[in-house]
């Protein structure tokens, strides 16, 4: 007989570190809850996961991830996992980030959990070559292989997969219109005292009343494409330009050039990792957000929902976000005098800059709230429960 009552089901999240179930899934398990799941979270210890037990109302359980090459403590987790499966006995396994798809997709295929789901939300061998490549191709085929569904959260990221990692159409899905979590556009959208605080940032960056504001959140790398916006916004005089987030110089760092211009530039205001993002958007125009990667991105769709056009790249996630010319320009990758020309249009062309002002908010809460991609996924769990678990 079918198990058709979600109450009956247990599911257990799975990501590398806790951070990721704070940030990136956030909210989704207490809402899982609310539909009669039994929900469980796990992932590496961190400060994160007190808060997560609290806000989400789940139990939450520590695991050895390490998110570097480490195959003894790889084996290690594995065993954990197998154990901690065996004796709880899951009917959903679903896993987020590289290292804990793999270890989770492998121990819940041992255990031979009946579902067992991993999301892909970017794929860092897209940036990479040689034999390093070759190794994260292969974690990547090992994990689909031990999944009985793969989740990539944009159409463009399952077309890369189909054509560079893994061509089963069976197993490939895009739940709903992409996103791993959307976004609370409650939360994501304009207030009066929202406004004020904006006007007094742009009082504080002491930035001219005649200038547009441009901005960029995010790590402040050089795979973010910060080189080229910064090069290009040198060619703009009326033009000020917010960067928030922190410097990494350890990861990607920027030319010596660009952190000079950002140093001496009087309209360039770098003020690092904000925890409240909104009244900065407020102060903005418009978001230039010319990534290199990514997987399905939420600061454009916090821009948009917002009221805010953007410029992005033509990569995975933002390319689905972003329609051309409709709520923001698409540009080419690594293309500084695209960007320029981008934003050109941006200062001069009032009517098109208005035009997708007025539609960037309905755009984004139509296609990204979170309620509408959550309840996608709930759709889908009632779907597998009815093939898979009887």
């Amino acid at each position: 007989m079918r198990k058709n009552s979600s109450s009956q089901i247990s599911i257990l999240r799975l990501t590398t570190i806790p951070m990721s179930l704070d940030l990136l899934l956030r909210g989704q398990f207490a809402f899982m809850k609310a539909q009669g799941f039994e929900v469980c979270a796990g992932s590496s210890s961190g400060r994160e996961i007190e808060a997560i037990i609290a806000r989400e109302g789940v139990a939450h359980h520590v695991f050895p991830f390490s998110r570097t090459i480490s195959p003894l403590l790889d084996l290690v987790a594995i065993f954990r996992l197998v154990r901690f499966l065996r004796s709880h006995k899951f009917q959903i396994v679903h896993t987020h980030t590289p290292k804990a798809g793999l270890l989770g997709m492998i121990a819940a295929w041992i255990c031979r959990v009946p579902i067992r789901m991993h999301t892909v939300a970017g794929l860092p061998l897209m940036e990479t070559k040689g034999l390093k490549r070759k190794v994260l191709l292969l974690v990547e085929r090992l994990t689909y292989h031990c999944a009985t569904g793969v989740y990539p959260n944009s159409f463009k990221m399952m077309e890369y997969i189909q054509r560079h990692i893994y061509s089963s159409e069976t197993k490939l899905k895009v739940i709903g219109n992409g996103s791993s979590n959307g976004i609370d556009t409650d939360y994501f959208q304009t207030d009066s005292i929202l406004e004020r605080r904006a006007l007094a940032i742009k009082d504080e960056l002491q930035i001219p009343l005649d200038h547009k504001v441009a901005i960029f959140i995010g790590r402040i790398t050089g795979d973010k494409g910060i080189n080229e916006l910064v090069g290009a916004f040198k060619s703009f005089e009326k033009l000020s330009l917010i960067l928030v987030g922190p410097f990494e110089p350890d990861l990607d760092p920027l030319d010596d050039q660009t952190v000079l211009e950002i140093q001496q530039n009087p309209n360039i205001h770098a003020v690092g990792y904000q925890s409240e993002i909104r009244p900065y958007l407020l102060a903005a125009d418009f978001l230039a957000f010319p990534s290199y990667r990514e997987g399905f991105p939420n600061v454009p769709m916090q821009a948009g929902a917002m009221g805010l056009p953007s410029i992005v790249t033509d990569i995975n996630g933002c390319n689905e976000i972003i329609a051309h010319e409709i709520n923001g320009l698409i540009i080419p990758v690594k293309d500084q005098n695209a960007l320029k020309l981008a934003i050109e249009r941006l200062l001069n062309d009032a009517e098109l800059f208005e035009r997708m002002k007025e539609v960037a908010r309905p755009m984004i809460v139509n296609r990204y709230d979170q309620k509408v991609v959550w309840e996608a996924l709930h759709q889908e769990y009632i779907a597998l429960i009815e093939e898979y678990v009887q």
